[in-house]
């Protein structure tokens, strides 16, 4: 058996293929298959299942390309009541794969519909936990509530929780290898190891979710300070219940115009260029959501902020980033929200002010202070008294709470979301200066 752990480090996802004898299984694939199909080629192999733990919330999965293109079967949970073709893939079920064995167990908990995914091949075990057993932690409850159309409510979820962790993983050994769907920085889940893989041994001594401890300590544990829930998580779970379009199609039927110097009004614009030449010139009403590297969580960004099925326009920089921006706009399926990718002319009205950063430090009563960070990062304690907290992914609609009769100034709290705050309201007060503190927050922590 050999197993290929694949990255995607802006969404922190993990996906897998299963190599025996020629033939491959997939767990949880990206939206863009060709990364899977070129290890095929390489291991001269034919792709003939995918398993999907569950219907995913964060990104897009390729399930139903792959069997299309490839001829795969697609397996999931009957309690996904999946819209697509595949197999139902419970407890009890096997196949057989080369000399691999694969079996489901429903492991409820972060999903309904969630399953685990057991591989043997003689004394050799490994599971596909997807997004219930990370390494350091479990997944969260909290997201059918609001993601997608079949509601669960966060309690119910977190108590299935607990019983798929204390009963469900029995009968398996220390030894068995644990791979989960996702990775630190993933907001499927709270407080993960930076670790890719583990033991279930070492989890059992070391995840909280093992510990001996009742349902209801369980369930307050797994409940508080979990992440924010960004606004596409209901329309990825939508999508992959239903089965998503072919990303080759959807992302390269988009218009491309150059050296644009102005748009249709009235339709939110998207620039993806880095802060300092946003600020120098950009088109009136655009929002900074930076994609300088992969280390810029564009795609979890691009989905709190923008709402689903919401029209833009799409900024880059230069066509040489034109394939990798639709690539990872497609990651969470608003590739077919772009009305058109633009590179800009010189022709440009939209400016942002420059800080005077030593006035402010002496004068920060002059300023309306807002603090764009998530509420549980404001829990710890204010960076400046008497700023306004405003989540940057309700920023768009709660903007009202915000005074505007000083100068705005707006920090997140290492610099790269207040880029996008400070856009955001820029857009929103046409009378008031707003300024963006950046990395400068670093002088006052």
């Amino acid at each position: 058996m050999t197993i290929k752990q694949l990255k995607d480090s802006p969404l922190a996802h993990f996906s897998y293929a299963i190599v025996s004898n020629g033939e491959m299984a997939l767990v949880d694939p990206s939206r863009n298959p060709m990364e899977y199909y070129r290890y095929a080629e390489e291991q001269n192999a034919k792709i003939v299942a995918v398993f999907e733990t569950h219907p995913h919330a964060d990104f897009v999965s390729s399930h139903l390309q792959i069997h299309e293109e490839a001829g795969a079967i697609i397996y999931a949970s009957e309690k996904v009541g999946a819209d697509y073709p595949h197999k139902t893939f419970d407890d009890g079920d096997t196949l057989e794969m080369g000399d691999i064995i694969f079996s489901a167990i429903n492991t409820p908990g972060h999903s309904p519909d969630s399953i685990t995914i057991v591989a043997k091949e003689d004394d050799k075990t490994a599971l596909f936990t997807g997004d219930t057993l990370f390494i350091g932690n479990v997944g969260r409850p909290d997201l059918r509530e609001k993601a997608g159309n079949m509601k669960a409510k966060r309690v119910d979820l977190a108590k299935q929780m607990y019983h798929t962790i204390q009963n469900k993983f029995t009968d398996l050994p220390d030894d068995a290898l644990v791979y989960p769907a996702h990775g630190a920085g993933s907001l499927c889940g709270k407080n993960m190891s930076d670790a890719s893989s583990s033991t279930l041994g070492n989890e059992r001594q070391g995840n909280w979710a093992f510990k001996e401890q009742t349902e209801d300590e369980f369930v307050e544990e797994i409940l508080k300070d979990q992440p924010f829930i960004p606004h596409y998580f209901g329309f990825n779970v939508d999508i992959n219940k239903t089965g998503p379009e072919n990303v080759q199609r959807t992302k390269w039927a988009n218009k491309l115009r150059l050296r644009v110097e102005e748009v249709k009004k009235g339709v939110t614009i998207v620039d993806t260029r880095d802060e300092e030449s946003f600020k120098k010139a950009h088109l009136p009403n655009s929002i900074n959501i930076m994609a300088r590297s992969e280390k810029d969580k564009y795609e979890t960004w691009l989905g709190a902020i923008i709402q689903p099925e919401e029209e833009f326009y799409l900024v880059i920089d230069s066509v040489d980033n034109l394939e990798e921006m639709l690539e990872r706009t497609a990651k969470i399926g608003y590739e077919k929200q772009v009305k058109a990718v633009i590179t800009l002319g010189s022709k440009l009205n939209g400016k942002t002010e420059q800080l005077d950063l030593e006035y402010f430090k002496n004068n920060k009563e002059n300023y309306t202070i807002v603090d764009i960070r998530n509420d549980s990062e404001v829990a710890d304690g204010k960076i400046f008294e008497g700023a306004v907290a405003v989540p940057l992914h309700e920023l768009r609609e709660n903007s009202t709470e915000i005074p505007s009769h000083k100068p705005v100034i707006v920090h997140c709290a290492g610099g790269y979301r207040s880029a996008a705050g400070s856009s955001i309201l820029d857009m929103k007060f046409e009378n008031t200066k707003v300024y963006d503190l950046s990395e400068a927050i670093k002088d006052f922590k």
